[in-house]
């Protein structure tokens, strides 16, 4: 097959105007100008017309579990307080609501361009049935906590490396996510990171979302510290640095780790995410939901972190008279570029592609338009010139004209 559009934007390469794509089974074989490539090809010819063809979104963050929360939780005044709104929540759901939910938000990302997803996974039983019940490539992070149930670190790791080791796909895989420093003993962020480079596995984990983790953290006070002091954690863990400290100190800092939010960084904490090779995942819409303090994006690439963009979950998405919340990478590249308007388009379109690839592990395989690289592209509508694609793709709203995943149609052009 091979696609023909007004522009190619291969993020790993420039825009290709009058561009076409050449696809054989699951890969991409070819990309390049329009005229040179069309003679060489016997297989389908689709023209596209006036469209963009890019390289399917990486949404390095989700909670796909969630997305039938939206709009249930006011913005909190405190980040406690959210927690305490979605506990009281999740009481409330059963397996049907998780399950249609979760069915929900995958149907959202595909029609807005997401081709792989990094998901957390708090109802590991929905596996793998929702896998089949969708085309995303979707990483599953199983969910780890203990601290509430009083569970012995040694066998919540069991019970999901036990989970994972049961699951096989074609497309799909799962892999560990302990929640963050404050809801998860020291002990189990040892044995997991162990665990996951044992295995060769991505591991993810919340950190320093919010300035009362912070505080509670480096200073061993505020209201966190005190609440999870009267559930009987064991706060020793408190007073000896920032939350990006604590899980160095824990050795869990890592080119395999995907550090989800990193709001709040200590003095060292950005070269030290660096020199590990940490990529940090940075959810713009969560982030204004929260009121939080602005992203440090200018430190963490100033020391050359890897930065990628999820969308979190609807929980901690703004719901408008206006708009309807949906889980939407570009909705989230919107918002970071109003956020910071000095950054350019390429570089926000990169953090969504190829950026969130090399976060899982994929480089050179999702999240661009190369040879023998996947064949997972959208296609927008675009009709104007080459050096305007990459302003065009960060502010395209609506849904995507056509997407493939693994070459074969996920939503069919028109």
């Amino acid at each position: 097959m091979i696609l023909r559009a007004r522009v190619v934007v291969p993020v790993s390469q420039p825009p290709i105007e009058n561009g076409a794509v050449v696809i054989s089974h699951d890969r991409i074989r070819a990309v390049g100008l329009w005229p040179d490539l069309w003679p060489r090809q016997t297989g389908e010819m689709v023209d596209f017309g006036e469209v963009m063809l890019v390289p399917g979104l990486v949404n390095a963050h989700c909670h796909l579990d969630y997305t039938d929360m939206a709009g249930l939780l006011p913005p909190p005044k405190t980040f406690t307080d959210w927690i305490h709104l979605m506990i009281a929540a999740k009481a409330q759901w059963e397996y049907p609501d998780y399950a249609r939910s979760w069915l929900n938000g995958a149907r959202m990302l595909l029609q807005t361009g997401t081709t792989t997803v990094a998901d957390i996974e708090a109802v590991p039983d929905l596996l793998p049935e929702v896998w089949n019940a969708t085309p995303l490539r979707v990483f599953s992070f199983l969910e780890m906590t203990g601290i509430r149930a009083r569970r012995e670190p040694r066998a919540v790791l069991r019970e999901a490396v036990e989970r994972i080791e049961s699951l096989a796909h074609p497309r799909c895989r799962a892999s560990l996510s302990p929640h963050a420093p404050y809801s998860t003993l020291p002990e189990l962020l040892r044995l997991s990171a162990r665990e996951a480079r044992k295995n060769r596995w991505r591991i993810t984990t919340h950190v320093a979302e919010s300035a009362q983790e912070y505080e509670m953290f480096v200073h061993k006070r505020g209201a966190m510290y005190d609440w999870l002091k009267r559930n009987e954690r064991d706060m020793s863990d408190c007073g000896l640095g920032s939350p990006v400290e604590h899980l160095a100190r824990n050795r869990m800092l890592g080119a395999n780790l995907l550090a989800v939010h990193a709001n709040y960084l200590g003095r060292r904490d950005a070269v030290l995410l660096a020199e590990r090779k940490v990529s940090v995942v940075h959810c713009p819409r969560s982030h204004f939901y929260f009121k939080h303090r602005p992203f440090p994006l200018g430190k963490l690439l100033k020391a050359g972190v890897n930065v990628c963009l999820g969308t979190d979950s609807l929980a901690t998405v703004y719901k408008t008279p206006r708009e309807k919340p949906e889980l939407n990478l570009f909705g989230e590249m919107r918002a970071l570029a109003r956020a910071h308007p000095k950054l350019q388009p390429q570089k926000i379109l990169q953090m969504a592609t190829v950026n969130g690839a090399k976060a899982l592990g994929l480089t050179g395989r999702i999240g661009e338009l190369s040879k023998n690289a996947f064949a997972d592209l959208i296609a927008i509508p675009f009709a104007g010139k080459r050096a305007e694609a990459f302003e065009a793709a960060v502010n395209f709203t609506g849904h995507v004209r056509a997407s493939m995943m693994g070459g074969q149609w996920a939503i069919m052009p028109d």
